[in-house]
């Protein structure tokens, strides 16, 4: 069953699909949707962009005990982002399903999608003036790995195509594990808007989990607080007093030290003083004894030692 079955028959007469609904995801931005009617009556400076969701039902189990859903293909590209099958369709030589189909054999090589399979169009944001068309087939599990594995073989793989992945569809315990950890890599364009609005048009996962989903990708890409600037904040009032008081004490720290420096060179200055003092006055009362007493003293001195000699050398 096509992706147009599942979002019911065309009213009788009708021509277009009615409107699309909107994502309805907090914390993903919405894109305009229009009918693929409305796309086509888009004048020519509108570039038209249209990529494929290829799915699968996948009864298998996760460790034994993780329902897996479904396996749902996504591309690792060339810029490391991640990306549907697909790319850009010159109107002027291509209806979007043959310019699709074009695309897909270059990437994927065994596949064709027709006008059954077209899901929804959005107006992108930004500068570029882009409808971005997308689609979806449902297949079964074993001709989904049919096509991982005939991609492997393409023309673009190794080069615009790195390599098919699949998209994990559950939660684990943590609350990260599986999708919010696969939402919180970098997507080319619409890429990741479409696989959410896929997934809910689809009834491929709960609305709830995917705002769940959404939600834990956010916590992850809180910006991280800058050291210089934030650090104060990041620690809590507490932390903050606690850094003031220890820079508060090592102030006071240094201003101790600083007054003790201070103290013992103006002590080691006023010993200085004192030697200097003491010198002059034990000079000032030798100049004071009188020359005949110096005199006096000297001949006594002498005296003293010429008596002692005779007596040391008797001695010996």
């Amino acid at each position: 069953m096509g992706a147009m079955a599942a979002m019911g028959a065309l009213p009788a007469g009708a021509a277009v699909l009615p409107p699309l609904p909107t994502l309805g995801v907090p914390g993903v931005p919405e894109l305009k949707p229009l009918t693929r009617y409305d796309a086509m009556r888009l004048g020519p400076g509108w570039s038209h962009s249209c990529h494929a969701m290829l799915y699968a039902p996948n009864p298998g189990m996760l460790f034994g005990r993780i329902p897996l859903r479904y396996a749902v293909l996504m591309q690792m590209r060339f810029d490391g982002l991640l990306g549907f099958p697909g790319g850009f369709v010159d109107r002027r030589y291509w209806s979007l399903e043959d310019g699709l189909n074009r695309v897909l054999g270059l990437g994927l090589g065994c596949v064709r999608l027709t006008e059954a399979d077209y899901l929804c169009s959005h107006l992108t944001e930004g500068p570029h003036r882009v409808v971005a068309h997308f689609y979806a087939r449902q297949l079964t599990l074993e001709e989904l790995h049919t096509i991982e594995i005939s991609a492997v073989h393409s023309r673009d793989h190794g080069l615009e195509v790195m390599g098919m992945v699949r998209v994990p569809l559950y939660t684990q315990k943590d609350r990260m594990g599986g999708l919010p950890n696969f939402l919180a890599n970098s997507f080319v364009g619409t890429a990741k808007f479409q696989l959410l609005f896929a997934l809910k048009i689809l009834n491929m996962v709960p609305e709830e989990k995917l705002a769940e989903a959404v939600a834990a990708t956010q916590k992850l890409k809180k910006p991280p607080i800058d050291h210089a600037s934030g650090v104060m904040g990041s620690l809590g009032a507490k932390s903050a007093n606690e850094l003031m008081a220890q820079a508060k004490t090592g102030s006071e720290l240094r201003d101790q030290a600083e007054n003790q420096a201070m103290v013992q060179a103006m002590a080691e200055s006023a010993e200085q003083v004192l030697v200097g003092l003491e010198s002059q006055a034990v000079a000032e009362q030798l100049m004071s004894v009188p020359v005949a007493e110096a005199l006096e003293q000297a001949v006594v001195l002498g005296a003293d030692a010429v008596m002692q000699q005779p007596v040391a050398e008797a001695m010996e």
